[in-house]
């Protein structure tokens, strides 16, 4: 998924670490010790997230993400703090953040919430059309065509297809695809997802030559 992010977050060492994470994800991160430059770079570039510590330097973060959206900035907002009490996440909200995660915090969770938020704010990954090599997905008309030929597949192989792309080069697990694409997964097994896969496989690569979906063993898939 290829997407712009600001990270705003004063401990340096955690800073890069989240740098490193999202860079290993496709994003494209600019990461700020302190606000001090962050509302010139959302007015002057198009920016898909920001990422909000609040116990910051000069200025609480949830007052200046209050200050931005009084500005007209609407840029989606992830708050990432050690202020825990539910008054403190509802003030989050309140201030105009778009989700909120507490401090000691998973990163794999924060990149599933960083994706979800994406697909419900972005409408680059929610229209149009999306590719990888030679697949061409159409998401207004559902349509696939490889290698310029249209192919069938079904609504579940459309969107299953279309999460592999916007992830590309991701490893996604079975639990990140029963959550994602089938939309409850503790409704479903992980033989659901091999049996899927397996039929997409089939059918946008017949004679097995390009290799498309990875398997990566022991974690999930892989397109590639």
């Amino acid at each position: 998924m290829s997407a712009k992010i600001v990270v705003v977050e004063d401990e340096e060492d955690l800073l890069e670490l989240l740098e490193y994470n999202f860079d290993k994800e496709g994003f494209e991160v600019i990461g700020f010790l302190n606000t001090k430059t962050v509302s010139q770079i959302l007015e002057e570039e198009e920016i898909d997230l920001l990422i909000m510590d609040r116990n910051l330097p000069g200025v609480e973060g949830s007052e200046f993400v209050a200050s931005l959206r009084e500005n007209g900035i609407l840029t989606p907002v992830i708050y990432l703090s050690a202020k825990n009490r539910d008054s403190d996440i509802e003030e989050g909200f309140l201030s105009g953040g778009d989700d909120y995660l507490t401090k000691p915090f998973n990163m794999k969770e924060l990149i599933m919430r960083v994706k979800a938020l994406l697909r419900r704010t972005t409408k680059k990954y929610n229209e149009g059309k999306i590719s990888h090599r030679d697949l061409l997905l159409n998401k207004s008309t559902r349509e696939l065509s490889v290698d310029g030929q249209n192919v069938e597949i079904t609504k579940l192989e459309f969107d299953l297809l279309y999460e592999f792309i916007l992830n590309k080069n991701s490893v996604l697990d079975r639990d990140y695809l029963l959550e994602n694409v089938w939309g409850d997964g503790e409704l479903y097994q992980y033989k659901t997802v091999n049996v899927a896969i397996n039929r997409l496989k089939e059918k946008i690569d017949p004679l097995k030559t390009k290799e498309y979906i990875q398997t990566v063993r022991g974690v999930g898939y892989r397109l590639c």
